[in-house]
């Protein structure tokens, strides 16, 4: 071959050599997030805590694929403080997504909570999208979320969203993203179709009303208890009022009738009989009424001790879901 023939050779290999080059290099210029994600999931080794995680979620692969660019772990209290500082004193977290790119979640003992460490990891799963989508295509995205927001009926998401207007400015659309996502059954199209791309949300939302059951549960018999123990506080009083009224007028007039009758106050013993024998009526009238009341207030005082207990139980949960415990005493001399 002559060198004129091989140095025509050599210049086309240089040419597409250089060409994938530039074709790398300009697809790892649109493409560096997901660059990054890769060779961060290559090395990530999920714990056995996140692993069963991303099995109850039902994190599609794309979902799943952001979820372990995090490098999500599942903490204790020390770590967890350390790494998710709350924004205000009593608002507890129970996952966070860092600045870093990271995610962390609270590791809940209370079997009663079961669910809420895997609705919490998606939602911070949600945030590390979020994170990773274009600036045009989150405006088009807090159209949807903001519509469907503005359908809903519900105070408590309210009050959320007051919170996070406060502790994180300029992060509604963010947040709603999230908690829509996770908390919120039948959001319509497109939204739908847009969160089956990282999770199975039907398993999602079973997981959500398994733990908020428990709470809900309690909220509603407490409110019961609440409207029964005003209802019969009221009566309880106003009977009592009456009873004791009533029972100061017999009072007065046994005094009276006994008074007459040691002196000679009656013209005949069928009116003595008669005057008596309505005394004791009144009189039997009235124990039957104390007797009512007696029972009424023993009723009230179960409705009371059952919404104290009530009280103990929602402390106690809300106690496993807050990472700042009671600070022991010091030792003393």
């Amino acid at each position: 071959m002559s060198s004129k023939k091989t140095n025509r050779v050599g210049s086309v290999v240089a040419f597409l050599l250089s060409a994938i080059f530039i074709a790398a290099a300009g697809w790892l210029f649109l493409n560096r997030q997901y660059a990054l994600d890769w060779l961060t999931v290559q090395s990530y080794t999920p714990s056995s805590a996140v692993t069963s995680i991303d099995q109850r979620v039902k994190f599609t692969k794309k979902g799943q694929f952001v979820f372990f660019a995090t490098k999500p772990q599942v903490e204790d209290q020390a770590v967890f403080n350390k790494e998710c500082p709350r924004q205000e004193a009593g608002s507890p977290i129970l996952g966070c997504y860092t600045t870093d790119d990271r995610i962390y979640i609270y590791d809940l003992t209370n079997d009663k909570l079961n669910g809420m460490e895997e609705v919490t990891a998606a939602h911070e799963m949600l945030h590390a999208v979020w994170y990773r989508t274009s600036k045009t295509d989150q405006e088009k995205l807090a159209t949807e979320l903001r519509a469907a927001y503005e359908k809903l009926d519900d105070k408590e998401l309210k009050n959320r969203m007051d919170y996070y207007q406060r502790t994180e400015p300029g992060e509604f659309n963010n947040e709603l993203h999230s908690i829509l996502g996770t908390e919120v059954a039948s959001l319509g199209e497109p939204l739908e179709s847009y969160y089956k791309q990282f999770f199975d949300r039907a398993s999602v939302l079973a997981l959500h009303d398994q733990y908020r059951s428990v709470y809900t549960a309690l909220y509603t018999r407490a409110d019961e208890l609440y409207t029964k123990m005003q209802t019969l506080s009221a009566s309880i009083e106003q009977r009592s009022t009456r009873y004791s009224t009533d029972a100061a007028q017999l009072t007065a007039d046994i005094n009276s009738f006994n008074s007459r009758a040691q002196n000679g106050g009656f013209s005949s013993r069928a009116q003595f009989n008669s005057e008596r024998a309505a005394l004791v009526r009144r009189s039997n009238t009235l124990e039957s009424e104390r007797e009512g009341i007696n029972a009424d207030i023993a009723t009230y005082n179960g409705y009371y001790n059952e919404y104290q207990e009530i009280a103990k139980q929602v402390e106690v949960l809300n106690d496993s879901i807050d990472s700042f415990k009671k600070i022991e005493q010091a030792p003393s001399v």
